[in-house]
């Protein structure tokens, strides 16, 4: 088949290397899948045109309101992932909702990340429930071998002669819904006290106001540095020299940083909402966070016992290994997409 693929695509963002990964699985099942960034387009009116021209046969959007909604109308068989500001977010929107409802109602097939998705999902639209699937992220990562990490501090500023560093990453989109600022006051208040400490928010722009909000807060804080996005293979080498991988998010659908960065064998961080709680469980695949000083005491926490840290790697490493294959993600999408033809 010939499958439009619809989902946001700004680089180095979870969205877009969760749509590179599935359209890989479709096209090694022998299908030509055609990816198209959402946000490119103005109405479903435009969507309907790429369809005639490309003669596509099926679709398959990421995000119900953001993808999904362009799909509506056009007579085509489509299938939806819910992303996870959609369920979380987008939800508590009359309008949205109501476009949401009309994608659950044609999608011939409906994908969530959790559980706790698919039960949020069923409470909004308990007729479909035999169309929803629980199909995890897969996760695969691999490291770049000549990573020159000096080079990098370097461009960061972070001066390496004072000792062992000890670096937390940050990895995020920058908009508000990814929250990173929500730690920079805390832990520049550590840094003071212990200067080894830093902070790398490392992420592309998204919104472009809230963006600047960021430049200029963590340039005036001390011990915070700010980073654009770089290849995926080089973050996982940064990855592997740092402390713990972090996730301050307002709300997430299920955190393709975290899970890679618990493959690697690197301790994560994770503010406790429903998204993250789903595949972190507090002191044994990582740890979670209510707040700002809790953040820090739990890091310095981490620092200090290394027996934990050893218990945590382990047991993260195992669970990715256990219920994140990408083998089976495979297969799940190679199965549902059948139901297009």
């Amino acid at each position: 088949m010939k499958i439009l693929f619809l989902a946001c695509l700004r680089a180095q963002t979870g969205n877009c290397t969760t749509a590179d990964r599935i359209k890989d699985h479709l096209e090694a099942a022998g299908h030509r899948c055609v990816l198209k960034d959402a946000a490119r387009f103005g109405s479903a009116a435009e969507v309907a045109d790429l369809i005639t021209e490309e003669n596509f046969e099926a679709a398959l959007a990421i995000h119900l309101y953001k993808g999904g909604r362009f799909l509506l109308g056009h007579g085509i068989p489509f299938g939806a992932i819910f992303g996870g500001t959609d369920i979380n977010e987008d939800i508590k929107h009359e309008e949205k909702l109501r476009v949401m409802g009309a994608v659950v109602e044609a999608a011939r097939f409906l994908v969530v990340f959790t559980d706790k998705m698919k039960e949020m999902a069923e409470e909004h639209w308990p007729h479909v429930r035999n169309k929803i699937h629980v199909q995890p992220q897969g996760i695969q990562t691999t490291r770049t071998a000549a990573f020159n990490f000096k080079k990098f501090l370097q461009s960061a500023e972070i001066p390496q002669n004072a000792g062992r560093l000890h670096l937390f990453l940050l990895i995020c989109g920058l908009r508000r819904v990814k929250d990173p600022l929500f730690l920079v006051n805390a832990f520049s208040e550590w840094h003071k006290k212990d200067p080894h400490v830093y902070m790398i928010i490392v992420g592309p722009t998204i919104d472009p106001a809230f963006t600047e909000e960021v430049h200029a807060t963590v340039k005036r804080t001390e011990g915070v540095r700010l980073m654009r996005e770089m290849p995926q293979e080089d973050l996982y080498a940064i990855e592997k020299c740092c402390c713990a991988v972090v996730n301050s998010s307002i709300s997430e659908g299920m955190s393709a940083a975290l899970l890679e960065a618990m493959d690697l064998g690197v301790p994560v961080l994770a503010r406790n909402i429903p998204g993250n709680a789903a595949v972190v469980k507090h002191e044994e695949t990582g740890m979670l966070f209510s707040d700002p000083e809790e953040f820090v005491l739990l890091s310095k926490r981490l620092m200090s016992d290394s027996a934990l840290r050893e218990k945590i790697v382990s047991k993260a490493k195992q669970y990715v290994k256990n219920w994140h294959s990408w083998e089976r993600e495979r297969e799940t999408y190679q199965t549902l997409i059948l139901q297009l033809q």
